[in-house]
């Protein structure tokens, strides 16, 4: 396994046109020269990532999957933008240096970024690297540090104000990712209706003090430094940042965090190293964000159970394009089992309240 999360050959059906795509580049990045090559990320789920390399320059493009897309989701320039307003303010950014939402050099819009080289940390902590269990420890305090102080962030300050409205943010969140459940639905996957209803009956108050949350916050969407792998120098796909409930945004990043106790099959679903020794439990991770913000939280087995819902809607969409044909990324074709997994999970959280 290279912990440098190395880019491959393009998936079939999912080319770029590159002649077209450089052509636009080299106008607005003069200074690229040399040949080129275009490869793939081909660990995300949601938009496409690309490297394209010209001569000694690496850069990452990102763009929309092919195929049936949710409606208010993979918006680029809303992306691209957001980017824009948080590098000057928060170090964990790569910078963008180009947008494009011109059809004749792409049928979808896209934007170009910096590439950060470092480790991103998959399923299974790579063998080459030493990770015991302090560095797993602080690691996740550092985690916990970088999520903290996105959420302190004065968004205003940063000509965000205007990227989400926060007043209503829970019952919206509740309201709509349980929409595009009911809109992706296979016939072989659950209804989760009962999981919905218990949601919309316990919904908590709008926060107090809502922040810019990122909403997809996890170790597979950060970078290490190499040299101290406890150090984040990067923080990937913002596509679903918004102003919201920052209690939201941690829930739905626990809603990845498997620990050692859980059920066997919610380990076999398993996409991240959290059981790894040294990782703190998802109880711990809560501890400690309370006391990094000053922020009490009494029921957070709501927010944590929204956060698995909303990992089983994520999965649903994209194994909706699967069911359909849409996609022949095989990767896809098991995330209907997930859904059913995610399910039982949060019926567990609804009986018993723990997380």
């Amino acid at each position: 396994m290279n912990a440098h999360d190395p880019a491959k050959a393009v998936r079939p059906g999912e080319s770029l046109e590159a002649g077209t795509i450089i052509s636009y580049l080299k106008e607005k990045l003069p200074d690229l020269e040399g040949p080129v090559t275009v490869r793939q990320f081909h660990s995300g789920f949601s938009n496409l990532t690309y490297l394209i390399s010209v001569g000694e320059t690496e850069l990452v493009l990102r763009r929309p999957p092919f195929g049936k897309k949710a409606k208010t989701a993979h918006d680029m320039g809303r992306e691209y933008r957001i980017l824009s307003a948080l590098k000057p303010v928060f170090p964990y950014v790569p910078e963008p240096l180009a947008y494009c939402d011109d059809p004749a050099v792409m049928d979808v819009p896209f934007y170009v970024m910096e590439r950060l080289q470092g480790v991103i940390l998959r399923k299974e902590l790579p063998e080459a690297l030493v990770f015991g269990a302090s560095v797993a420890g602080r690691l996740c305090r550092r985690w916990v540090d970088v999520l903290g102080d996105l959420h302190g962030l004065d968004y205003r300050a940063c000509g965000l104000a205007d990227l989400g409205n926060p007043e209503g943010y829970v019952a919206r969140q509740v309201r709509g990712w349980s929409k595009r459940y009911r809109d992706a639905r296979t016939d072989d996957v659950p209804d989760f209706e009962r999981v919905m209803a218990w949601l919309s009956a316990g919904m908590p108050p709008d926060h107090p003090k809502p922040a810019l949350i990122h909403n997809d916050y996890k170790f597979d969407n950060v970078i290490l430094d190499p040299a101290d792998l406890t150090r984040i120098i990067g923080v990937l796909d913002w596509e679903m940042a918004t102003i919201g409930d920052p209690l939201m945004d941690l829930g739905a990043s626990l809603g990845y965090w498997v620990q050692p106790d859980d059920s066997e099959e919610l380990k076999l679903i398993r996409t991240l190293p959290t059981h790894a020794r040294g990782m703190m439990t998802r109880r711990q991770i809560v501890e400690l964000y309370e006391k990094k913000t000053g922020t009490a939280i009494n029921n957070f087995a709501w927010y944590y159970c929204f956060g698995l819902f909303r990992l089983a809607v994520i999965a649903q969409q994209i194994y909706y394009r699967f069911f359909h044909g849409q996609t022949t990324d095989k990767r896809f074709s098991m995330l209907g089992v997930a859904v059913g997994i995610l399910e039982k999970a949060a019926e567990k959280v609804m009986e018993t309240g723990e997380y």
